[in-house]
C-alpha cells in the first residue's frame, strides 16, 4: 500500500477479504451463539482460522508466516467481526499482542522458538500489561522482576489479559519494573511460559460481552524464568509496548469497523423483511435514514483505519492517525449497535439475534487497547495542546 487510501483494494486483498468472509459466514456464524451462551472458547473455530493461515498473515515465511502485512490482518479482522467479535479479538490479540512483540523485539533465538507455532495458530501468546492500579496509566506498573543469578524472579499481578488461559496458550509477555532510573521506573518485558511454577491463572471473568474470548487475571509469586526470556532491551519495555499499542489500535479499529458494518448489514436485511403499517419497515424514512447514518459511520471509520495502516506500512508517523481510527471506529461500532437494536425493536433485545450480541460486545471497544479518553488525549497532544 502507498501512504494514501486506495480507491479500490488490490486483488490479493480483495481475495483475502472474500475468503475470510466466506469462512465467517459458513464456520464462525453457526457456532457463535452457542459459544456466547456457554462462555466457551471456540477451539474448533480457532483451528479453522489456523488452517487458513490467519495467525501468520503479517509474518515472514521464514518464521512460518504467510508473508503478508498488517493491513491484511486488519481486513481479516473486519470480516470476522461482522459476525463474531469474540473470534476477531482472539485473532487480534493472538497476533498483535501475542506474536508481534516477539517479532518486533525478540532475539533470533526467541523468534525461532516461538513464532512458528504462533504463526501457525497452534499456540497463542498473551500480553500482560494491565494491572488493578495500572490501566490507562500503565507507567504505574507494580509488578516487579529482579535478577537472581541467571534468572528473573517475578512478583505481582495482571488483570483483563486476553488469550492467557487457553489450552493452547504458550506464554504471556509481562511488563515489570526491573529497576529505577533518574526518570523513574525502569520497565522491561519478560516472557513467562505457561505452567511456570508460581504463575497462576485465575478463573475466567464473567463479562458483559466477548463471552467466547478467553480473559483472565494473572498472579506471579516468585516466578522464575531464565534471563534469556527478557524481550527486547532492558528498560525499553514501556517504549516497546507503546509501539505495540499504536499498531494494535489500527487492528482494533478494523475490528470495530467490522462490528459497525455487521450491524448495517443485519439491519438492512431485517428492514427489507419486517412489515409494519402496510410495508417493509425500510420503506419508512425514520428507519431508512437511521440505517443510512449507520452506513456513513462505518465508511468513515473504514477510511480512517485504511489511512492509518497505509502510513504505518509506509514507515511514516501514524500515532495520531491510529488514535483517530480507533476513536472513530469504536464510536461507530457502539452507535451502530444501538441503532441496529432499535431497528430490530423487541427482537433486538433477544440474544438469538446477532445485533444483541453486537450491542453487548461493542462497549469494550471504547475501553480496550486505550480508552476513548486516551485516544482524545493522544490527538490533543499531537496538536500541541
Amino acid at each position: 500500500m502507498s501512504e494514501t487510501i486506495p480507491s479500490e483494494l488490490p486483488e490479493e486483498y480483495r481475495e483475502l477479504s472474500a475468503t475470510v468472509r466466506d469462512f465467517a459466514e459458513q464456520v464462525v456464524a453457526p457456532a457463535s451463539a452457542q459459544h456466547d451462551r456457554e462462555h466457551s472458547f471456540p477451539y474448533e473455530v480457532v483451528a479453522g482460522m489456523a488452517e487458513l493461515g490467519l495467525f501468520g498473515l503479517p509474518f515472514p515465511e521464514e518464521y512460518g508466516g504467510m508473508g503478508g502485512d498488517y493491513f491484511a490482518l486488519c481486513l481479516a479482522l473486519e470480516e470476522l467481526a461482522k459476525v463474531d467479535q469474540s473470534v476477531a479479538i482472539t485473532l487480534e490479540a493472538g497476533v498483535s499482542l501475542g506474536a508481534m512483540p516477539i517479532f518486533r523485539f525478540g532475539t533470533e533465538e526467541q523468534k525461532q522458538r516461538w513464532l512458528p507455532s504462533l504463526a501457525a495458530g497452534t499456540q497463542l501468546g498473551g500480553f500482560g500489561l494491565t494491572e488493578p492500579d495500572a490501566g490507562s496509566d500503565a507507567g504505574r506498573t507494580r509488578t516487579t522482576a529482579r535478577r537472581d543469578g541467571d534468572e528473573w524472579v517475578i512478583n505481582g499481578s495482571k488483570q483483563f489479559i486476553t488469550n492467557s488461559g487457553t489450552d493452547i496458550t504458550a506464554f504471556v509477555t509481562v511488563t515489570a519494573v526491573t529497576g529505577e532510573t533518574e526518570r523513574g521506573k525502569e520497565i522491561s518485558t519478560i516472557i513467562v511460559p505457561s505452567g511456570t511454577p508460581g504463575f497462576v491463572v485465575a478463573p475466567p471473568y464473567d463479562k458483559v460481552g466477548w463471552n467466547a474470548s478467553d480473559t483472565h487475571g494473572l498472579s506471579f509469586d516468585d516466578v522464575r524464568v531464565p534471563e534469556g526470556n527478557l524481550l527486547g532491551e532492558r528498560g525499553r519495555g514501556y517504549a516497546n509496548f507503546l509501539r505495540i499499542l499504536d499498531e494494535g489500535r489500527i487492528a482494533i479499529a478494523a475490528l470495530a469497523v467490522g462490528a459497525a458494518q455487521g450491524c448495517v448489514d443485519d439491519a438492512v436485511r431485517y428492514a427489507k423483511e419486517r412489515q409494519a403499517f402496510g410495508t417493509h419497515i425500510g420503506g419508512h424514512q425514520a428507519i431508512a435514514f437511521k440505517i443510512a447514518r449507520m452506513e456513513a459511520r462505518a465508511l468513515v471509520a473504514r477510511r480512517a483505519y485504511y489511512h492509518a495502516a497505509a502510513l504505518m506500512l509506509a514507515g511514516k508517523p501514524f500515532k495520531q492517525e491510529a488514535a483517530i481510527a480507533k476513536l472513530t471506529a469504536s464510536d461507530a461500532a457502539m452507535d451502530n449497535a444501538r441503532d441496529a437494536t432499535q431497528v430490530f425493536g423487541g427482537n433486538g433485545f433477544m440474544n438469538e439475534y446477532r445485533v444483541a450480541r453486537h450491542y453487548r460486545d461493542s462497549k469494550i471497544l471504547e475501553v480496550g487497547e486505550g480508552t476513548t479518553e486516551v485516544q482524545l488525549m493522544l490527538i490533543a497532544r499531537s496538536l500541541g495542546l
